[in-house]
């Protein structure tokens, strides 16, 4: 990302309050009883203002959280220590940081499309290791933001990345599970042993 990218996320940051929850998706994908996913070390990429690292961290898991945002991890930080959690808060432009190998049981990446780093994803996963990956399709160009191709998946796209996966739960199509309707693809999926 460039300095660009950076200075219009802080701009985000310190314009809005930070959501409280976590992703919608994310809760369903843990809470389910179909499969289980045990704590251990997570990654969360593009993580924001924490919503997803914090609700990771009180489920017990050693969390990693990536941001290009300093403004907003100060706040994720913030609201961590607020709850005596702890999380190694990241500063990384993810269009060029490299991921360790085999690193992580959990890999998070909630409304975040960098289709270059997918592969870094599936390689930062400990064999067995699982992902849970939500984001927005192409058809949200009709109803809202983003609108720009290149933060849009095509249909299936997300599913045929993690061909070489178990995929446990696949879905496309309109949802309003965090509030406003929205187009996504969500997917949970294990790295073969």
């Amino acid at each position: 990302m460039s300095l660009d990218d950076q200075e219009r996320w802080n701009r985000q940051y310190a314009e809005r309050a930070a959501s409280e929850r976590p992703s919608a998706f994310l809760q369903r994908m843990l809470d389910s009883a179909h499969w289980e996913i045990p704590t251990g070390r997570a990654l969360d990429i593009a993580c924001g203002s924490g919503r997803n690292a914090l609700f990771l961290a009180a489920r017990g898991f050693q969390v990693d959280a990536a941001d290009i945002s300093p403004i907003g991890l100060e706040q994720a930080a913030a609201r961590a220590r607020a709850k005596s959690l702890s999380i190694s808060w990241q500063r990384a432009d993810l269009q060029s940081t490299a991921l360790p190998e085999a690193a992580y049981d959990l890999v998070v990446d909630i409304n975040y499309l960098q289709r270059s780093l997918i592969a870094g994803l599936q390689v930062a996963l400990k064999p067995g290791g699982w992902i849970v990956f939500e984001t927005f399709l192409i058809d949200q160009q009709t109803i809202g933001h983003p609108k720009n191709p290149d933060y849009l998946l095509a249909h299936n796209e997300l599913l045929n990345c993690f061909r070489g996966f178990r995929i446990c739960y696949y879905c496309e199509g309109r949802s309003a599970e965090d509030g406003e309707p929205a187009f996504r693809a969500g997917l949970l999926a294990q790295k073969s042993s």
